[in-house]
């Protein structure tokens, strides 16, 4: 039987000590940070037009704007809007994507230990990959309004009910009923 997790991991202060090994999921951000690894060796190799992008993640450098759908969650041939991405990062999270069952999918709940249900699908446009990453998961489960006072970037969040919210420096615009 596994130790409950007071004996696996310790705290003290900032720092997070593993008593056994555990297993990492750097996800909720690593993901945004390789395109973002990727993207600095384009320019330290002197492009200055690019799209770089993994599966939801992408870094745009250039003078044209890249117009980007933002996917139906579960219906990868429709979409509920488009921005506009330009000299920056768009991150996407869905629980349509990562899943192994109905109602299982990569998006865990850490006060429960389950997958999220409210929330389906989450965008973020942010200066970097990693950041803009970290948002996209974050936007699970803070509050759009608290989370833009600490970071003023374009959000878009969509329920399981089809209710969306959106900031209202969004780069483009959503085809769904409700708004920021």
């Amino acid at each position: 039987m596994p130790a409950p997790p007071g004996d696996v991991l310790g705290l003290t202060g900032c720092v997070v000590t593993a008593r056994t090994p555990v297993l990492l999921d750097v996800g909720a951000a690593g993901k945004g940070q390789l395109v973002d690894l990727v993207a600095a060796e384009l320019g330290r190799a002197g492009v200055d037009e690019y799209v770089v992008g993994a599966g939801g993640d992408m870094v745009h450098r250039g003078v044209d704007p890249l117009r980007v759908g933002l996917q139906v969650p579960g219906d990868p041939g429709r979409v509920l809007g488009v921005v506009e991405l330009r000299d920056g990062a768009l991150c996407a999270s869905a629980v349509d994507r990562r899943a192994w069952g109905d109602g299982l999918h990569h998006v865990l709940d850490a006060r429960t230990g389950l997958p999220t249900r409210d929330v389906v699908a989450t965008w973020a446009l942010a200066p970097d990959a990693m950041l803009a990453d970290g948002l996209a998961t974050a936007l699970f489960f803070a509050d759009p309004g608290r989370l833009r006072a600490a970071y003023p970037y374009p959000l878009v969040r969509v329920h399981a009910d089809g209710r969306a919210t959106w900031s209202p420096d969004l780069p483009g615009e959503l085809f769904v009923r409700t708004g920021g």
